[in-house]
């Protein structure tokens, strides 16, 4: 994850920067770091960072590491390349230095940040990796890393999560994750797991590498497994494009015939107020004096379902404005509001509103179209926000009273948030309802669905909801294990506000780490193995003195001080 790459002659301050107020949405045009290139099939992506464009002030990005700036642009590249260049079916990545490429995070970014800055920094680029998984395994978009130059820490780990990792054989360019022996931290975005559980590195030789700071080249780089071949430096180029080609043979013979015309994203362009921002389908408010926020979205009305339900020609020719994409897309923005620019918010008020018949014929339409690549990457994207409210630390209460629309893809979020309270008034039923989204459409990080999660002790329960369609009253929703509260519309303005009041009292260090214990019952995947670690290992060893205290590896890296241990196993 660190830069390790460069040691500044110099010392640096430590102080905590001010973070700024970060957008997540950016245009190809302005992007400052990365240069994207296509050719029919096969797309280049060189990474080009410039040093003088931090996100923040107070430091430069040498030698292509990288900030939260350089993988916002990352991430807006994989995205893009799935909905806009549906051609391309092999996306080689490399560096635009011939020397470096990629030396990590950027270590004087980590050293002047807070510490919910770093661990906000690994998680999200971290989600970005898995996205770059996903294309591969998906979209037929497979990542090759061209490694053409020394590849560090978190550059690394950035070609772990290619299907496919070549290295520029010149007698200077390694593969590293040195954050142990440099740092006194780990590879924050998920290096020890892909390295043992994706690449199948044997373990002990996994200990050999993760402790060697200068990394392993040449041949025995390929025989342990880190890369899969080396080629001098001469015919490097020539040769992974050979490759990429040889790739793009092999996938389009599994792959229909037929022309794939691209979806432009546009700006989602909320409008911003001192407290909110109200984008098309979503709504995000915020109070800093509560500690709490209000997320409400609004589901599809009759005119999106008349959309979706003409076809999979017509959900194209809406593009990005269908419900199901612009919704989730607004979504996930407001998601990464919170957790960046809105860090004393603790509890997340959720609420879904409109008709949830509605909301299910929109699900059956897109289900029933779910074979068009465009519709299917749609599918995809709705899961991957969904995942990413599943990993984000802020406490979700859903509430199901009069006019919301807990149903389908829109239940599945009241059942990603840590409770769903419902309103029992008989004189005007509220309702919840399932669809098909609900049963596997849209898998945790786990595999699992969430119902399974959610009822993962209670197998005639689940099996009962499995096909069942009709709308669900607050008496048959609670016998079907789907409510966490039911009350009475005497009871529900008080109890709600309580709930509230309590949960907002509450340590954030402990309800992150209770939050993301609960949140993933059930089987391990790699990915979840690598959140959860990230959540609880690495979280924890960014704070211990060993890392950063005064005299700690990560704080003292570039000066010419040794680091102090405090030398107890905890």
């Amino acid at each position: 994850m660190q830069d390790v790459a460069h040691a500044s002659a110099g010392g640096h301050s430590h102080a905590t920067a001010p973070n700024p107020v970060v957008d997540f949405e950016v245009q190809p045009r302005s992007y400052h770091h990365w240069k994207v290139s296509y050719e029919g099939p096969i797309a280049r992506v060189a990474m080009a960072v410039d040093p003088a464009a931090p996100l923040r002030d107070g430091y430069e990005l040498k030698l292509n590491s990288y900030d939260l700036g350089v993988d916002i642009e990352l991430a807006d590249i994989v995205r893009r390349m799935r909905f806009e260049h549906p051609e391309v079916r092999v996306v080689v990545l490399t560096s635009a230095n011939d020397r470096v490429f990629c030396a990590g995070a950027n270590i004087h970014m980590l050293g002047t940040s807070s510490h919910a800055w770093k661990v906000n920094f690994c998680k999200f680029t971290n989600e970005t990796r898995c996205e770059l998984e996903e294309a591969t395994a998906a979209s037929h978009q497979t990542w090759v890393a061209a490694c053409n130059g020394t590849t560090a820490g978190g550059g690394y780990e950035l070609a772990l999560a290619c299907k496919e990792i070549y290295l520029q054989d010149d007698g200077n360019s390694a593969v590293s994750l040195p954050e142990v022996p440099l740092l006194g931290v780990l590879p924050g975005t998920g290096g020890l797991t892909r390295l043992v559980d994706k690449r199948m590195v044997r373990r002990d030789r996994a200990d050999v590498f993760s402790t060697t700071a200068e990394g392993i080249r040449g041949k025995k780089a390929v025989q342990w497994g880190l890369v899969d071949a080396i080629f001098p430096r001469s015919k490097f180029d020539e040769k992974v494009l050979e490759r990429a080609k040889a790739l793009v043979t092999a996938a389009s013979a599994n792959l229909p015939t037929g022309e794939r015309k691209g979806v432009t994203l546009d700006a989602l362009h909320p409008e911003r107020t001192s407290n909110g921002r109200k984008y098309r389908h979503v709504e995000l408010t915020w109070d800093d004096t509560t500690r709490t926020a209000s997320l409400t979205i609004h589901g599809p009305t009759p005119d999106d379902v008349a959309l979706v339900e003409r076809g999979a020609d017509a959900i194209v020719r809406a593009g990005a404005d269908v419900w199901a994409l612009r919704a989730f897309r607004e979504l996930d923005d407001a998601l990464l509001q919170l957790r960046v620019n809105h860090m004393l918010v603790g509890l997340v008020a959720v609420r879904v509103v409109g008709d949830p018949s509605c909301a299910q014929a929109h699900d059956a339409a897109l289900i029933k179209a779910r074979d068009h690549w465009f519709v299917r990457e749609v599918m995809l994207h709705m899961g991957r926000v969904l995942r990413r409210m599943d990993n984000t630390s802020r406490s979700f209460f859903a509430f199901a009273d009069k006019g919301t629309a807990f149903a389908g893809c829109l239940l599945e979020v009241a059942l990603a948030s840590d409770r769903l309270y419902m309103l029992d008034d008989t004189s005007s039923p509220v309702h919840l309802a399932l669809s098909e989204f609900n049963e596997g459409a849209l898998p945790m990080h786990t595999g699992l669905t969430r119902l399974q999660c959610r009822l993962l002790g209670a197998k005639p329960q689940l099996d009962a909801l499995v096909g069942r369609r009709e709308l669900l009253d607050a008496e048959a929703g609670d016998e079907a294990g789907l409510v966490t509260v039911k009350l009475d519309d005497i009871d529900w303005d008080d109890d709600t506000r309580i709930a509230i009041e309590e949960r907002a009292s509450l340590s954030p260090d402990a309800l992150t780490g209770m939050e993301q214990n609960l949140r993933f019952a059930g089987p391990e995947t790699p990915d979840s193995k690598i959140y959860a670690r990230l959540s609880a290992w690495q979280n924890w060893i960014f704070i211990r003195p060993n890392a950063t205290g005064p005299e700690g590896a990560l704080t003292l890296y570039a000066r010419p001080e040794r680091p102090q241990f405090d030398w107890s196993r905890v």
